[in-house]
């Protein structure tokens, strides 16, 4: 007899299903809300955490087959699945990493390539304009969720260890940081598609929230490509706009500047004043493990997967930490793809972003390659490609290309 739980789980399975297939775009952002509610952090004592991450990103998988059903399949050459899709292949051929199997590596293939799939799908205009004003909005409801989660006693919206504050949402500060980042991304190019006053709005809530959340490579990238936004060449901002945003950026460093003792509060200005703006927060003392790794197999890695078992989650340095993971996706993916692998990798992500942008008004087209820029630079100290942050940036990145194609087709 099938136990409650399971059948619970396939009744709930099959309702999404439906709805899904029935209604497409409301089903895709109700996918990117539950990703941003970042469950595997506050819903672990129901469910495992990595059930819940493998979960969300089938779900994404679904979603992607779904659209691919409903709108028409396309044939996306250049689509970064396919290093992916080389690095499991390689992996299989040389031999896996001990302690990897062959269902992880699937698993984790899955995992990587699953937030690519939407651009085998012919995605309609109202799904892409939808999904990029989800993009934008979602970091807020991650915000109220957090709070919703802190008076139910479930999770706490904020961390204040060490008199340092760190807004954590429903998840932990580098997460809630990641979504946020692509929301003032997603704001900045949708800010030269169509100039508003919402548009902008989201730019600034996205930024306070990063912020507070105290992440400094997030909050150094976005206030670099917000500084390019402003410089832009052909870019449609007016020029009492621009006065307006520098008067306001000039009146908010004035009072930084007067009131930089009160907010030291602040993890980044905390980091500042103690001369640790540059400290990795221990994520190089995993860096040797993954370059010895890359030594042992150098041109084909250990396969798809083997970046969560380098480091065993059992180690010692995982408990000292909190973490197995790389929080580099350079030597991450070196140890599962090899110099074949991640240059491969960087092949067809440069192409895909670069193709994919050439329909863009010259604005919007640079801006769009800088996003991708940034996210090669943030790629260095975080894990870019393989957390779930990665979803809601590639099917937002699939939308703003498909929202190209569109309008490089419209007659003129």
């Amino acid at each position: 007899m099938m136990p409650l739980e399971a059948g619970l789980g396939l009744a709930a399975l099959a309702c999404f299903l439906g709805l899904a297939v029935r209604f497409p775009t409301g089903a895709t952002i109700a996918w990117m809300l539950a990703v941003e509610a970042m469950p595997e952090f506050w819903a672990t004592p129901f469910t495992p955490h990595e059930t819940i991450i493998a979960a969300l990103k089938a779900a994404g998988v679904v979603l992607a087959v779904i659209l691919a059903i409903r709108h028409g399949p396309r044939f996306d050459a250049w689509n970064p699945g396919f290093a992916f899709a080389w690095m499991f292949i390689a992996g299989l051929a040389h031999g896996l990493y001990p302690g990897l199997s062959v269902t992880e590596s699937l698993r984790s293939l899955f995992g990587s390539a699953g937030p690519f799939l939407f651009s085998f799908a012919r995605l309609p205009g109202n799904w892409c304009r939808a999904v990029i004003r989800a993009t934008m909005l979602a970091p807020l409801w991650s915000v109220a969720i957090g709070f919703v989660l802190q008076l139910a006693g479930l999770h706490a919206a904020y961390d204040d260890s060490f008199g340092v504050f760190r807004l954590t949402g429903p998840g932990e500060a580098p997460d809630l940081a990641g979504f946020a980042l692509v929301g003032v991304y997603a704001g900045l190019v949708e800010t030269f598609a169509r100039p508003s006053r919402g548009n902008f709005a989201m730019v600034c809530a996205n930024l306070l929230i990063l912020l507070f959340t105290g992440a400094r490579a997030p909050i150094t990238l976005a206030l670099a490509l917000a500084a390019a936004a402003f410089c832009m060449p052909g870019a449609s901002i007016a020029s009492r706009v621009k006065i307006t945003i520098l008067a306001t950026a000039g009146a908010i460093a004035s009072l930084a500047v007067i009131f930089l003792g009160s907010i030291g509060f602040l993890r980044v200005v905390d980091l500042a004043q103690a001369g640790q703006a540059e400290n990795l927060s221990n994520r190089g003392l995993t860096w040797p493990y993954f370059l010895a790794a890359i030594h042992q197999s150098p041109w084909f890695g250990w396969g798809a997967g083997a970046g969560k078992v380098v480091i065993p989650i059992t180690a010692k340095l995982s408990g000292l930490i909190g973490t197995n993971a790389a929080h580099n996706e350079y030597l991450r993916l070196g140890a599962e793809g090899g110099v074949t692998g991640l240059a491969l990798l960087a092949l067809f992500i440069g192409l895909w972003a670069w193709r994919g942008s050439a329909g863009l008004a010259p604005a919007e087209r640079w801006m769009m390659r800088l996003v991708f820029l940034a996210l090669a630079v943030h790629s260095w100290t975080d894990n870019t490609l393989i957390a779930t942050t990665s979803s809601i940036f590639f099917i937002w990145s699939s939308a703003v290309f498909r929202s190209a194609e569109d309008r490089s087709k419209a007659p003129a």
